[in-house]
């Protein structure tokens, strides 16, 4: 199986902006960790992967850690891992 490609949304990317300016350096780190584990194995690795429960969208999560997490859509045909959010617990605002 090749590499996933990643796909993010504008709201991962105020996720991700908003971690860069706390000044989190461990946080952001573990984000880069968990990007380059999509890329290759998006269903194992760090952040404890699991498959939201009762969800139509099929999307799981991933522990950034205690307070926030990310949660992405993963497609297995056209290999695209798709982050729809990195910050909060699911659809927290």
């Amino acid at each position: 199986m090749g590499m996933y490609r990643i796909k993010t949304t504008k709201r991962t990317e105020k996720d991700i902006e908003a971690h860069k300016k706390s000044g989190q350096r461990i946080l952001m780190d573990r984000v880069e960790q968990i990007f380059k584990e999509l890329k290759i194995h998006p269903e194992f690795g760090i952040g404890k992967p699991k498959k939201m429960k009762k969800d139509p969208l099929e999307r799981w999560s991933r522990n950034i850690d205690d307070k926030n997490r990310i949660t992405y859509q993963i497609d297995d045909i056209n290999l695209v891992v798709t982050v729809l959010t990195a910050k909060g617990h699911y659809d927290d605002k």
